[in-house]
């Protein structure tokens, strides 16, 4: 039997592609600080997948998810969902942090102070 892959799944690559070259101005903002290991040495990429989920930002090294919420999330249903699939991925053992959009703007010192308090190492 094959193990079943669980990171960069093979049907997911084109929409992982569209997402990247389609961020959020927020994901953009905060990608720039994170890319090419800017940000305290540590690997991420951006919209990487995991099982069949697409996640905002991951770091391997830390197993850290960051995802970043738009107005999209502040329904019920949004929240309920991002609730599951936090939920879920947690129990494959990633830990994931949220951040709203407009705080990546307003207070980029704590974002990244929260990513770094993350940090197992």
């Amino acid at each position: 039997m094959q193990k079943q892959r669980l990171h960069t799944k093979k049907e997911l690559e084109a929409f992982r592609k569209e997402l990247r070259h389609k961020l959020t101005p927020a994901e953009a903002f905060l990608w720039k600080q994170l890319k090419a290991k800017n940000f305290l040495g540590r690997r991420f990429t951006k919209q990487h997948s995991i099982a069949y989920f697409i996640v905002d930002f991951y770091c391997a090294t830390e197993k850290l998810i960051i995802e970043l919420d738009g107005e999209a999330h502040n329904h019920p249903e949004a929240q309920e969902y991002d609730d599951r699939r936090t939920t879920y991925l947690e129990s494959l053992g990633y830990t994931v942090i949220r951040f709203e959009n407009r705080m990546v703007f307003e207070n980029l010192a704590s974002v990244l102070n929260e990513i770094s308090s993350n940090f197992k190492s």
